[in-house]
């Protein structure tokens, strides 16, 4: 495979939503073009994960533009290893909301939302320039915006307003670090902008890089920049937000893996102090929710955490296992909301006293979500076990007692939270009377809990892919690539 394909990354996916738009009247093509779609950028992107784990990241250059300012696309183990996860879990929600909204969905311009969605992702994920990564972000942004709203009511309007302006202040700061960064170092392209300011403005570069944290904190949920997600995430459908869940806030931390490593100096013991924040006032927001979606969203944030302590670590270990738990979280995280969405079916709501004793009536959901609540917690042998453990071991062997601390503290306060909401849903004698989960929604909540299982089955070749990747990250931040 040559760079040439790269560009289908985002072409495919843009062009789908645009035929989409036309046939906005004819249900079923709309749905075999987003299929299409979305399988044919999963299809690129595991061949370019595939290219570069062998030694070849894949780049391509559009319109003919100078070096410095033009569309450039790079994908390397990181880009190649995100870009895929992030597509197959893609396509698996897009199956899903297929059987879930079925044919009551009265925003026709659903498939187009999804497409442009996902364009804006691949763009964000491989793009090697910060005015293109800004494009890809404000593209997944239009997108998430309409999507928050298929079917509006007076909450979802409200919590829309907060996520879009908070989203607006992060895009506008963002708009100042590029204008910046260009102004001092004539280059948008993030390697070269590091090797001009470090010769001729090395005073910038420790205020672009706090300007980037913000930026990118914002969109990835960070500590103390976090309250939008809990707010807005659950009142969207099911299959949007296990979408929102999985992926968005996870392009932030890419963004913020790829800025600290390529541009940066990156500040270990600030990362590691938000990444312990980060970590611990998420797990206690999510202990004092009553609702499903809201405890699951604050577990975005706090998952968020220990993302972001990989990166803090600053080792081959940490940035591989940090990456690994990225790719882990977005699994469990999708697969937890597909759960949230049948939960809602069957007992018509996601508090939780909405109704209880589903252990009995759908047991295989139960086991579904004991799985991917088990694995969240870290509890062995499971996925989010092998990876949790990775980081743990080597935040010790680094002598980062503090932030190891908080990361098996917070884990034991997830697994309670977990149980929480066991108790409260499927254990009991109460039976809510929602109209029941359909028979694809159940096909793909099944599909992720095996994905989750195989994280745990085949970690060996998952972490030699992670590390792979990590080293190309490390290389560019000790100044080797």
């Amino acid at each position: 495979m040559s760079g040439q394909w790269l560009p289908l990354l985002v072409a495919v996916p843009l062009l789908g939503a645009a035929i989409s738009a036309v046939a906005h009247r004819r249900l079923f093509v709309q749905r075999a073009i987003a299929v299409t779609s979305v399988t044919a950028v999963f299809v690129i992107s595991l061949l370019a994960l595939a290219e570069a784990n062998a030694g070849t990241p894949l780049s391509a250059r559009i319109g003919g533009w100078p070096e410095g300012v033009g569309i450039s696309l790079f994908v390397d183990g990181m880009s190649g290893l995100m870009l895929s996860v992030a597509t197959l879990v893609g396509l698996a929600v897009l199956l899903y909301s297929m059987s879930q909204l079925g044919r009551d969905v009265l925003d026709w311009w659903f498939h187009p939302k999804y497409l442009a969605l996902t364009a804006g992702v691949a763009l964000s994920l491989s793009t090697t320039d910060l005015f293109n990564l800004f494009v890809g972000f404000e593209l997944t942004l239009i997108a998430s915006y309409t999507l928050l709203t298929v079917r509006s009511g007076t909450r979802q309007v409200r919590s829309t307003i907060s996520y879009v302006v908070v989203n607006l202040v992060a895009s506008v700061l963002f708009l100042v670090a590029i204008a910046f960064a260009y102004a001092a170092s004539g280059t948008l392209e993030m390697g070269q902008i590091a090797a001009v300011l470090r010769t001729e403005s090395p005073g910038l570069l420790p205020v672009l890089s706090a300007l980037t944290i913000v930026v990118f904190g914002i969109k990835s949920a960070l500590f103390p920049l976090f309250m939008w997600l809990p707010d807005s995430y659950p009142t969207a459908p099911s299959p949007v937000t296990a979408l929102f869940a999985g992926l968005l806030t996870k392009v932030g931390v890419y963004a913020i893996y790829r800025t600290q490593t390529t541009m940066f100096d990156a500040d270990q013991p600030l990362l590691l102090a938000v990444a312990s924040a980060t970590m611990f006032f998420g797990v206690l927001g999510a202990l004092a929710q009553r609702d499903v979606k809201r405890i699951l969203s604050f577990h975005i944030v706090s998952q968020i955490g220990y993302m972001i302590m990989g990166l803090g670590l600053l080792t081959l270990a940490g940035l591989t296992a940090g990456l690994a738990y990225m790719v882990n979280h977005i699994i469990v995280k999708t697969g937890l909301f597909l759960v949230a969405g049948e939960i809602e079916a069957e007992v018509g709501g996601s508090d939780l006293d909405a109704g209880s004793g589903l252990v009995r009536k759908r047991p295989w959901l139960a086991a579904a979500f004991a799985l991917f609540g088990l694995s969240l917690a870290g509890v062995p042998p499971l996925g989010g076990f092998v990876v949790k453990f990775a980081l743990i071991q080597e935040s010790l062997t680094t002598d980062q007692f503090g932030v190891a601390a908080v990361a098996i503290l917070v884990s034991l306060l997830t697994l309670f939270s977990m149980m929480k909401i066991w108790t409260g849903v499927f254990w009991g004698d109460q039976v809510g009377d929602g109209p029941g989960a359909r028979r694809g929604m159940r096909l793909v909540t099944g599909s992720m809990a095996l994905l989750s299982l195989a994280v745990a089955l085949f970690a060996r070749p998952l972490f030699d892919v992670a590390s792979n990747a990590a080293q190309t990250l490390l290389a560019a931040a000790t100044g080797g690539g």
